[in-house]
């Protein structure tokens, strides 16, 4: 690992269990913010509620959110991703910020670092469906992948842009965590209409 991360250790956890179901029966969903300012404080997150506001709409089932801020750097972003997948058991892992071309931004070098497989398709549909909003989309690296039995998926920094690369992609995420032998969730139809084949 590269020895860029020299900011403040990362925060604990903040873990919202949204049922009183046995911890161990529910999915559990990581929501990881890369910035460095985010992480000193200097503003509050709006990207990580982004997410968090979007599963909450979207997930049907009853699951756990484990959230955390890190600052930019592919020490601090894989370090984070192992603890989520490997300490807390992380079935699904979506990071926000760190997918653009400036000298900070790691986080598909750190994401890399750590799966054991690539999606090419999630980063393809992304980046497609933002280049309908905004044309610095083709800037945008964001990738995703598997570790395990958790999938990571990288999304932009911007609260407008999660929302129309989670819309796109989401759909897929529950057959993925099917397929890969994470926990299930189920979806609300309304909001996302996921595909899994007929039985």
């Amino acid at each position: 690992m590269s020895s860029d991360g020299e900011g403040p250790p990362p925060p604990a956890a903040v873990t919202k269990n949204r049922s009183q179901s046995p911890v161990t029966s529910l999915a559990r969903v990581g929501i990881l913010v890369i910035s460095d300012r985010a992480s000193r404080g200097d503003y509050a997150d709006r990207s990580g509620k982004a997410i968090d506001d979007f599963l909450g709409r979207a997930i049907r089932s009853n699951w756990i959110a484990i959230m955390k801020i890190v600052p930019d750097g592919t020490d601090n972003v894989a370090k984070a991703l192992i603890d989520m997948v490997d300490h807390e058991g992380c079935d699904l892992i979506l990071t926000t910020g760190g997918t653009g071309p400036a000298p900070r931004d790691l986080t598909p070098e750190a994401t890399r670092m750590v799966i054991t497989r690539e999606l090419e398709g999630f980063g393809e549909l992304m980046r497609r469906v933002s280049l309908e909003q905004v044309p610095t989309a083709i800037l945008s690296r964001q990738l995703a992948g598997t570790r395990g039995q958790c999938l990571i998926v990288n999304l932009p920094g911007r609260p407008s842009a999660i929302d129309v690369c989670l819309n796109a992609v989401f759909p897929a995420i529950p057959y993925c965590l099917d397929l890969i032998g994470a926990r299930r969730i189920e979806v609300n139809p309304d909001v996302c209409a996921a595909f899994r084949p007929a039985a």
